[in-house]
């Protein structure tokens, strides 16, 4: 798709209703849907975070959707594609302002540069206990993306053509927190498998986007 193209469809998802649970369970298992069914998740005071699902030109000026690996470590998302973000700190003005922090500390997105689109729907993940709130947003003249060494193995530069195509939609037999080897819907991009909570998020936006296409 077209960037030009892509940017005026964009504008027109401000106001649009957010889909919400119902585009989030198109992309999680039935044990998932359960377990948010049977656990009161304000009781478990969760953790904060902010996302920014990052839409940007390539070269030939075709939408790209920005996504990351992360590195290998001892911890519940180790080596998992997500979006660029992280949890909350002291300074953070409000969850807009940690997402966009954290995608510049990431991948080296100035935060002027990003035209935020709208809030989308949050997404609770029960294997860190976060409640992640996600954000579009629209970076028109993007730099090289500089990952931070620590934290992200790798940059995913997916296209949106791709993560609208039907043909990209898969389950995967996986194990999470609350289940062990279940089929899992997600999405393969680049040749990376992406579920969970980043699949649950793009859900969103891929009916969203799919209202004014």
């Amino acid at each position: 798709m077209n960037f030009d193209e892509f940017c005026e469809i964009a504008l027109k998802l401000k106001n649009l209703p957010l889909p919400g649970e119902e585009s989030h369970y198109k992309m999680s298992p039935a044990e998932r849907i359960q377990w948010l069914k049977q656990n009161n998740i304000k009781k478990i005071n969760p953790k904060r975070a902010g996302v920014m699902a990052l839409f940007y030109p390539d070269v030939y000026m075709q939408t790209r959707l920005l996504l990351i690996l992360r590195k290998t470590y001892e911890g519940v998302h180790s080596n998992q594609i997500g979006f660029p973000g992280g949890k909350v700190e002291k300074q953070d003005k409000d969850l807009m302002h940690t997402a966009l922090r954290e995608t510049h500390e990431e991948v080296g997105v100035p935060p002027s540069s990003v035209q935020v689109i709208r809030e989308l729907s949050e997404v609770y993940i029960p294997p860190s206990n976060f409640m992640v709130q996600p954000f579009m947003g629209i970076y028109p003249n993007p730099q090289p993306f500089v990952p931070q060494e620590d934290e992200v193995e790798q940059v995913v530069e997916a296209y949106v053509k791709d993560f609208l195509d039907d043909a990209n939609l898969i389950e995967e037999l996986l194990s999470t927190s609350y289940a062990k080897s279940i089929n899992v819907p997600a999405y393969k991009l680049n040749g990376y498998t992406v579920w969970g909570a980043t699949a649950m998020m793009l859900s969103e936006i891929r009916e969203l986007l799919r209202q004014v296409l």
